[in-house]
């Protein structure tokens, strides 16, 4: 139940003037008919959620519809539950209209919220915030006010307003009902206070990010911008409202992937997308896609990491699983009790022709088995003694025919696969002609299974081609118990059949071909459900795409064919270097004709940290799109010895009772609650009240220093970028530590 109160505001002291009855009034009374609303349609959802538990659940379509329909109740209650009042975002005041006798209409208030609302008689309440008729309170400005006069923004604190803006698009005139602030009070806010979770920032959507998010999903969107422009509270916002306004993109198509760079990013971006209603969306890291992605270290030999980061040997791969289903040139004579069989080099190769075109390699390999019996039951005299059956059985045990279809085509194990490019050079040299020697053997180790992240696009690819092998074993364990059961019950029914003496012999119903059909639907239904993050998706989002090499492309690319994709990223921010433009790179890997969105304004970082951070990252890379600050903290960055640290972070914390602070680059400082500790590759993507550096000018060494590279170490691109990436995660104060 809402909790009944006699305000919804809990404006401070200092904001008693916004206290005012002339102000707040409206907003009250709105909120009054909110709260009897939420309580109405809490109690209603969970009657309905209950009808839904109880009923019975059929059985195909059916099932599917009442496990959606539970799934939605669910999630609509739990944020009704979750957010009370505290659904509504902000107010905006719309324009009269005028009609074409110049009269006018229209106008009023307009409350806008997490998700839509309406009162007992259908009235709307609160419009979902990605309804088309929600967007001037994100999109409007100055120069198009989008048909509003007035907007206000609410600061709900503990389900109570702490604080409102308000603006007014109506040149000249200061708007009655409302309290004016200027627009450094609203980007003070953004400076707020932060947590271990990304904070919800819904309600401060800029009309820049909200043109981005409301996009076509067509195609490819790149969203370029620097650090503390917001592209991850973009891309988390577009991953809500695509899903909500484009039906392309529903879970029954498909839905969405969102992959994120790191498990640290991920648990502080996790509770955005269901604070917007969005529950659907599956979010996960590159290792998440491949089994062996949890295990996995970091390449630490440079060269092989580059090696591995090209497409040519993900391709290898297909090349290597091809090399396992070359028909053979040789006849086979197959002996059996009723007479001599053959396979001609035509037979086989018709039979390793059956498969569909992109059947997985060990899901294939039934087919072709299947395809062989066929060829040679049709050889066999249709007068023989000998029933099809029996000959079927005497072929499946046949030593010889058994023997050579496994050598031509074997059941594969994708991880084996991989490692025997590993570890035998004249199967890599093989499957990677275009590898030079010496790559060969650098690509070469001791523990083939001893994986690296830089094996992930190829491991990935190795279960697309070839399919799980034990999802194989399992299938064919099925069909054999299957086969068992369904004897087993046809000797059941010809039992009862043959014992019934009644009247109407009512088992002999046992014995029509829909029951058969039933017992088998039953007996072969999948009983596992397929990888969730194996797709395909409707869209994909990327974050922090700047890193993703080709190779690690394939493995997104793969999972989404209709290459609609929102790639979020900083070419600035790129560790290894990124040379080309946007759609140079992307050209490359398979997305043609990609659309570029520019974010230039930095929300986050204050003008203190960017003063400093900049001339970092134009030293190494002169062209980087570094956005312009428009805010301060009043606190200059600070410089001093490492031996400060203890006593820095003891001052911080006793001064503030709230926020969380950051250590990077010290691997000997070990984290607490509020204070994390973080290496600058993990730390991107995240932001802190207070960020301490130690020893940047460290960061990238013992890195990026193979043969011929001149991206790594702390003099090349990657230190800086490592500098740059560490330095902007503040969010109020930095300060530089260092061991001389």
């Amino acid at each position: 139940m809402t909790p009944l109160r006699t305000t919804a505001f809990a404006l401070p002291e200092r904001l008693a003037a916004k206290a005012a009855p002339e102000l707040i009034a409206a907003d009250e009374r709105h909120f009054a008919a909110i709260a009897a609303s939420l309580d109405d349609q809490i109690a209603e959802l969970t009657a309905r959620l209950d009808e839904q538990r109880i009923a019975r659940g059929g059985g195909g379509q059916a099932a599917l519809e009442r496990d959606l329909e539970i799934h939605r109740l669910t999630a609509r209650l739990r944020l009704l539950r979750r957010f009370g009042l505290d659904l509504c975002l902000g107010r905006m005041v719309a324009a009269p209209a005028t009609d074409t006798e110049g009269g006018a209409n229209g106008g009023g208030i307009v409350y806008i919220g997490r998700l839509g609302l309406s009162d007992g008689d259908g009235e709307p309440l609160l419009i979902d915030w990605r309804a088309p008729a929600a967007a001037p309170f994100f999109g409007a400005t100055h120069a198009d006010p989008m048909g509003i006069v007035s907007r206000r923004r609410y600061r709900w604190t503990r389900g109570r307003i702490t604080d409102y803006w308000d603006e007014s698009f109506t040149a000249g005139a200061v708007a009655g009902g409302l309290a004016l602030d200027d627009q450094s009070a609203f980007i003070a806010s953004l400076g707020s206070n932060r947590s271990p979770r990304m904070r919800d920032v819904l309600g401060t959507i800029q009309s820049d990010q909200d043109a981005i998010i409301r996009a076509s999903s067509r195609g490819a969107l790149v969203v370029d911008g620097g650090p503390g422009t917001g592209k991850t509270v973009v891309a988390l916002h577009r991953a809500a409202y695509l899903l909500y306004s484009d039906r392309r993109l529903d879970a029954r198509r498909g839905g969405v992937l969102f992959v994120g760079p790191s498990h640290a990013y991920m648990a502080y971006v996790d509770d955005v997308l269901p604070s917007l209603g969005e529950e659907g969306v599956q979010m996960a890291t590159l290792r998440d896609l491949v089994d062996e992605g949890a295990e996995a270290r970091p390449e630490l030999d440079p060269a092989v990491a580059r090696l591995k980061a090209s497409s040519e040997l993900v391709h290898a791969v297909e090349r290597a699983v091809a090399a396992y289903e070359t028909p053979p040139r040789d006849e086979l004579l197959v002996e059996t009790a009723s007479g001599e069989l053959r396979l001609t080099p035509a037979d086989w190769a018709e039979a390793f022709e059956s498969p569909e075109p992109g059947t997985p390699h060990n899901d294939a390999r039934g087919e072709v088995w299947e395809t062989l019996l066929a060829i040679l039951i049709d050889q066999h005299d249709d007068h023989d003694d000998v029933p099809p059956a029996l000959l079927r059985r005497a072929l499946e045990q046949h030593d010889e025919l058994v023997g050579v279809f496994n050598r031509a085509w074997p059941l594969l194990d994708p991880a084996g696969v991989v490692a025997d490019l590993w570890s035998v050079p004249a199967y890599l040299r093989r499957c990677a002609p275009g590898l030079a020697p010496e790559h060969v053997a650098s690509l070469q180790r001791t523990d083939a299974r001893a994986w690296t992240t830089a094996d992930l696009p190829m491991l990935d690819a190795a279960r697309r081609r070839i399919g799980d092998p034990e999802a194989t074993r399992r299938r064919r364990r099925q069909r054999l118990v299957a086969a068992a059961e369904q004897e087993q019950r046809e000797r059941v029914r010809e039992e009862l059949v043959a014992a019934d003496d009644s009247e109407m012999a009512i088992m002999s119903m046992l014995g029509g071909q829909d029951f058969r059909n039933t017992l088998a639907d039953e007996i072969t239904a999948p009983r596992t459900d397929p990888e969730l993050l194996a797709g395909p998706f409707a869209h994909v989002i990327v974050d922090e795409a700047q890193e993703l090499s080709d190779a690690e492309w394939t493995m997104l690319l793969a999972r989404c064919p209709s290459r609609s994709f929102t790639i979020v990223g900083d070419r600035a921010q790129a560790r290894h270097g990124f040379a080309e433009s946007w759609q140079e790179r992307l050209a490359r890997i398979g997305l043609a004709n990609t659309r570029i969105a520019t974010l230039g304004i930095n929300y986050r970082t204050p003008e203190e940290v960017m003063a400093v951070a900049e001339p970092v990252i134009r030293a190494a890379l002169p062209d980087a799109n570094v956005p312009t600050s428009i805010r301060s903290s009043g606190v200059p960055v600070r410089r001093g010895a490492r031996a400060a640290l203890p006593a820095i972070l003891d001052a911080w914390l006793t001064e503030h009772a709230e926020g969380t602070a950051c250590v990077i680059g010290d691997p000997g400082f070990a984290g607490t609650v509020r204070v994390r500790s973080l290496t600058p590759e993990l730390s991107k993507g995240l932001e802190f009240d207070l960020v301490v550096l130690v020893d940047p000018e460290r960061f990238g060494e013992g890195e990026g220093e193979g043969e011929g590279d001149d991206t790594g170490g702390a003099d090349g691109v990657q230190g800086a970028v490592d500098r740059y990436v560490a330095m902007t995660r503040a969010t109020r104060e930095l300060v530089i530590l260092t061991s001389d």
